[in-house]
């Protein structure tokens, strides 16, 4: 099952259209795969973004 990045919920459930218009400008909060809250560092040459489980994806 795949879970939204910016919101956490089920990918396949509901709309997301604002989720996607956040997405062009934020980094991703939850992890796509798990939907646990992630770490994020945001820098001046882009962001990093780590899950528990899942381990660290990049910009």
């Amino acid at each position: 099952m795949a879970f939204c990045d910016q919101c956490g919920n089920p990918a396949a459930e509901g709309e997301h259209a604002r989720c996607a218009d956040r997405r062009a400008l934020e980094p991703p909060r939850y992890c796509p795969d798990c939907a646990r809250r992630m770490v994020v560092q945001v820098t001046p040459d882009g962001w990093t973004a780590r899950c528990s489980r899942h381990g660290e994806r990049h910009s």
